[in-house]
């Protein structure tokens, strides 16, 4: 009897459960619901690229001259400095005491030219004169003991009047000699040692220059930047630090690209847009149109045309999608975001689309 009822019941929950297992099977899963809406462009015939935020100035990568430890840094991200403001000053004490070397250098040649600007000394020309005249007399004491000795005659031995011939000999030397020693005194220096001097001192004071250039070239400084009469940031007097990557104590080197702090003038903020290079024929510079954040298709910014880069370079800022490439190049163009309430930050990314069709 139980078993009469039970088993049909079984079946028939079992083919209920597989019915409606199928039908779920068979439902289309609604379209998922994107967190942000994409942004869309309101234009018929259109250009678009992807764009990064920069300041007008473009990002200012400042690096060190010199390596070596840092000691202070001046300034942190939000600042805004003026051209010739202090950054940061690495260590200066091996340059400190490099210097004191070069001075002492420097002090000793130009007391070497001193002394040779001033010679002869004073007090030595009265020996050499004395000298002189010291020979003057053996001379003539030489000369009458051989005059005697010749009025002798045959008397006189041939080997003694030999020897008195040599004296006088000798006393005339010794006299020409004294003369000449007191003469190249009385002279002076030589004109070309006292070249070889000032050459001297000119390199040493070369030296204490340069080791005050570089002691001045550990403080690095916001940079003095001049524009031309195109660019609307002639006027820039302050720029903000963007970025800061560097610490008192840390070692820093001459290493290219690398950036220890980032400046720019944020006046006015750019955009800078990648045109694809198979857009690049429909891209006129007057095209209008508009920029938009990622992730906030709701905000439009106007923007204007700055200027064309006219170099066509690998794409390095790959946004993800698909269709993209890394061997596709773009065009760069440089807008102008006209807008004075700006919730944007440097390196932001942008959305921006172009009216091809009123291009002329």
């Amino acid at each position: 009897m139980l078993t009469r009822y039970i088993l049909p019941l079984l079946g028939l929950i079992a083919f209920a459960f597989a019915v409606q297992q199928m039908t779920q099977a068979q439902q289309k899963t609604p379209p998922a619901v994107p967190p942000v809406e994409p942004a869309k462009s309101p234009f018929a015939k259109q250009l678009a690229g992807s764009g990064i935020i920069e300041p007008e100035t473009e990002n200012i990568s400042i690096g060190t001259n010199l390596p070596g430890i840092v000691e202070r840094v001046n300034v942190k991200v939000g600042d805004m400095v003026r051209p010739g403001v202090p950054l940061f000053r690495l260590d200066d004490r091996q340059l400190n005491a490099e210097l004191v070397v070069r001075k002492a250098f420097l002090e000793n040649a130009q007391a070497t030219l001193e002394k040779l600007n001033n010679a002869p000394r004073p007090e030595e020309l009265p020996p050499l004169r004395a000298k002189v005249a010291e020979m003057v007399a053996n001379l003539d004491d030489q000369t009458k003991q051989l005059t005697r000795l010749q009025r002798l005659g045959a008397a006189a031995s041939e080997d003694e009047l030999t020897r008195r011939e040599a004296g006088v000999a000798v006393a005339k030397a010794q006299l020409e000699r004294a003369k000449a020693d007191l003469a190249l005194q009385e002279a002076g220096s030589w004109k070309f040692d006292r070249l070889v001097s000032q050459s001297a001192v000119k390199q040493a004071q070369a030296q204490v220059e340069q080791t005050g250039i570089e002691l001045t070239r550990l403080t690095v400084k916001a940079p003095q930047l001049k524009w031309d009469a195109t660019n609307s940031a002639s006027d820039a007097t302050e720029y903000k630090v963007l970025q800061v990557n560097v610490r008192p104590g840390e070692f820093v080197g001459t290493v290219q690209g690398q950036a220890l702090i980032v400046l720019g003038y944020i006046g006015k903020l750019h955009v800078r847009v990648d045109i694809d290079e198979n857009d690049i024929g429909r891209f006129r510079p007057n095209l209008p149109g508009f920029a938009q954040p990622r992730g906030n298709p709701h905000v439009k910014f106007p923007i204007s045309f700055v200027r064309v880069e006219p170099y066509v370079i690998p794409k390095k800022s790959l946004t993800g999608l698909n269709t993209e490439r890394v061997d596709t190049r773009v065009l760069q163009v440089i807008y102008r975001i006209e807008s004075a309430d700006l919730a944007l930050y440097v390196g932001q990314q942008m959305e921006v689309f172009l009216n091809a069709a009123e291009g002329k």
